[in-house]
């Protein structure tokens, strides 16, 4: 059998050029639920389309936009210069939406996918929704090196059918989603079935992170050096981050599988770190201020 297929490289588009970043499909991905677009727009470009049988969440990434439908409009939406730099406004599209977003400035955003999969016609009418910063529910996780801030934007509380996403900022040199845990089985309530990406950004010209991505059999057992604007595929098994010393790191992850739920288990092996967290944890937001780093 053939490994699998876990890494994918955005696009290559010059500095201010419109594109398209990343394109994945769940086809693509070989799952069923979850893709990712990235987009590029310049000021006054917009893009058009159709969530069709999808869910989709517009995650502002930079700059400010209009999103419209033909229900809905969520004018001036967005605002942080980069994903470092403020929390994230967001706009949750329902399946059989079509919609446009307007580039009011230099604009990139994440375009979040969930197919309804075995779902039928029989769901309730989820509202397209804008979720605002306010809304977002910010999350210390973690101590000490292995500590992180999550950005709660689409919960499995948040109307919606099947898709999750959150942010997740990492410090310079610190572990992130550890100890290591997997989402694969479907156990509520201790853990269910997802598919997730990691889509990653790195503050800073040459920066990385490392993933780690293993089954407990080690079927799958890769690691995987990883960019800025790189994609990482988790269909099953642990999978844990490092960032390289020096460098930030940003994830967006969209999740969706058997239930709406994030319940996973640690790594038997690992799961002994939790006992001696202290709760020392960085503040809430993105990397340091110019200042700070004077210090």
């Amino acid at each position: 059998m053939a490994p699998r297929r876990l890494l994918f490289k955005p696009n290559q588009l010059h500095p201010g050029e419109s594109g398209i970043l990343t394109d994945l499909t769940p086809a693509q991905a070989g799952w069923n639920f979850v893709g990712l677009r990235v987009l590029r727009l310049g000021t006054a470009e917009f893009f058009s389309g159709e969530t069709g049988g999808e869910e989709v969440v517009l995650v502002i990434l930079s700059g400010k936009c209009d999103v419209k439908t033909a229900q809905d409009q969520f004018l001036n939406v967005g605002g942080r210069r980069t994903v470092f730099e403020g929390l994230p406004f967001s706009v949750y599209l329902p399946p059989g939406t079509r919609y446009t977003i307007y580039a009011n400035t230099q604009l990139e955003v994440a375009l979040c996918s969930a197919a309804l999969g075995g779902l039928n016609g029989n769901l309730p009418p989820y509202p397209a929704r804008l979720i605002e910063p306010y809304q977002v529910q910010v999350e210390l996780r973690g101590d000490a090196n292995a500590s992180r801030t999550i950005h709660h934007m689409i919960k499995p509380e948040f109307r919606a059918h099947k898709i999750m996403v959150v942010e997740v900022l990492t410090p310079s040199g610190n572990w992130s989603s550890y100890p290591p845990h997997k989402h694969d089985v479907h156990n509520p309530p201790d853990e269910v079935d997802l598919e997730e990406i990691y889509y990653y950004r790195i503050d800073g010209h040459g920066g990385f992170a490392i993933q780690r991505v293993y089954t407990p059999d080690r079927r799958i057992d890769e690691t995987l050096t990883v960019s800025d604007g790189d994609v990482v595929l988790v269909p099953e098994g642990y999978h844990p981050v490092v960032a390289a010393h020096g460098y930030w790191v940003y994830y967006l992850n969209v999740l969706a599988g058997s239930a709406r739920s994030m319940a996973a288990s640690d790594d038997p092996d690992y799961a002994w770190v939790r006992k001696i967290w202290r709760n020392r944890n960085p503040e809430p937001g993105g990397r340091p201020s110019a200042s700070d780093l004077a210090r």
